[in-house]
């Protein structure tokens, strides 16, 4: 039998110290290991917060869904490809006829019973017709149906151009419903910390109980106010959802920033005219009518002359095929009265294309000069809000809160200055909408992102 051996403890205190360092670096090992993992599972948790954070926060990602999602747009993209569809079509020519006449199907009364077999009847005759329009007729067509389908790829884009448009301005008017609501509920905070200051003198004998009890109707004013807010950013969201072809109560993020205005010098009234003529989507719509209307008043005119047919006609009798002829078929144009009217008719929707088109073109310089001119003035004013008036109203505010808490004006001063600030920063707000507005209304005519 062994006997156990005594243990020494000054071995195993020996021994713990010689392993201390390496469990102190597996423990480190393994916080960190555990921190890396916590952090890895929380990257990916931020990554699926990112991929499933509903729509809002900024325009571009609203005008991409509206792209892929919106049913008006699809169908007038269809409609586009259709008319595409239609060009080859119209140049080509119509599909041969084919005839086949059985002649004597009685064999001249003999006692053999008629038939309807070829090679049992007196004579076959197959004649095989191919229509021929007259010179140039095809070449009209067909270029009246390209014309067609640049009229209908025009109301697509200029489609996409309005709605485009819409929701740019729709995304400004809903960043304005939340930014006057988180406006309100700043000065909201900046007025209780004023009744507190009003009620911390009143208890000092410094100054009447009136002045804590108006800072608490200020409070009630705002957030009576903040009701009606919070109901524009529910409208605001619908309108949103509506152009986005979405459930009008689904979730919409909250807008994050507007769109930066672009240079001046890109502004240009002329050079942006210029621009707006030679890619407008509804002045490109109206030209292409116009040239439709063109090439089908010549194809009226070119209807003066005849169309022919051709064809060969081969007989059979019996089992062989011993006689061949051909044949020319033309039409008479002789009724000119009809002829007359449909020329006439084509003229007058040329000269209504023409003009139509000139009145879009007119409309469209009126509209873009008095854009550029509020876009401008909205520039302007933003710029001396935040460089003169903003700083003005802040240092009234500071001022009128340094000498009331000393006791040197009242607490209606105080109220006022912090009025005028908050006026000044729901101005900004506005003007910076409004330039949004211009500017979605300029990319609209223009037909693309300035």
């Amino acid at each position: 039998m062994l006997r156990r051996q005594p243990v020494n403890a000054s071995f195993l205190r020996a021994r713990a110290d010689v392993h201390l360092p390496f469990r102190r670096r597996a423990v480190r090992s393994s916080r960190a290991a555990l921190l890396t993992l916590a952090l890895a599972w929380l990257a990916a948790s931020a990554s699926s917060v990112a991929q499933t954070a509903p729509l809002g926060a900024n325009v571009d990602d609203l005008l991409e869904y509206a792209r892929a999602n919106n049913p008006e747009v699809a169908s007038l993209r269809h409609e586009a490809d259709a008319a595409s569809e239609r060009i080859g079509p119209a140049g080509a020519l119509p599909d041969p006829v084919l005839r086949v006449e059985l002649e004597n199907i009685t064999n001249h009364g003999s006692d053999a019973a008629p038939s309807l077999w070829p090679s049992k009847v007196g004579d076959t005759k197959y004649t095989l017709m191919q229509a021929l329009p007259a010179w140039g007729k095809r070449d009209l067509r067909r270029d009246v149906a390209v014309a067609d389908a640049h009229q209908a790829e025009a109301r697509a884009t200029a489609l996409w151009s309005d709605l485009s448009a819409r929701i740019k301005i729709a995304y400004a008017q809903y960043y304005l419903a939340v930014g006057n609501e988180r406006l309100t509920r700043e000065v909201l905070d900046l007025v209780v910390r004023l009744e507190r200051v009003a009620q911390a003198r009143y208890a000092g004998g410094l100054a009447p109980q009136q002045d804590a009890i108006r800072a608490q109707l200020e409070q009630s004013a705002m957030r009576s106010e903040l009701i009606g807010l919070e109901s524009d950013q529910r409208t605001q969201r619908a309108r949103l959802n509506a152009l986005l072809a979405r459930d009008p109560v689904a979730a919409l993020a909250e807008p994050q920033s507007l769109r930066p205005l672009p240079p001046a010098g890109v502004l240009s009234g002329p050079a942006l005219l210029a621009r707006a003529r030679s890619v407008n989507p509804k002045l490109f719509a109206e030209q292409a009518r116009v040239e439709s209307a063109r090439k089908n008043q010549e194809l009226t005119l070119r209807n003066r002359y005849p169309d022919i047919t051709v064809g060969v006609s081969p007989t059979q009798t019996g089992s062989r095929v011993n006689t061949w002829g051909v044949m020319f078929e033309v039409n008479i144009p002789l009724q000119q009265a009809p002829r007359r009217s449909q020329e006439r008719e084509a003229l007058a929707l040329l000269d209504a294309a023409q003009a139509r088109a000139d009145a879009t073109a007119n409309e469209l310089a009126g509209e873009l000069t008095q854009r550029l001119a509020a876009l401008e003035a909205a520039r302007q004013t933003e710029s001396l809000i935040k460089t003169n008036l903003l700083p003005q109203a802040d240092l009234s505010l500071r001022s009128a809160l340094a000498a009331y808490e000393n006791g040197k004006v009242d607490f209606a001063t105080l109220l006022e200055a912090q009025r005028q600030i908050r006026k000044a920063r729901q101005d900004l707000l506005k003007v910076q909408t409004e330039a949004q507005l211009q500017l979605a209304e300029l990319e609209r005519m223009v037909g693309e992102a300035l």
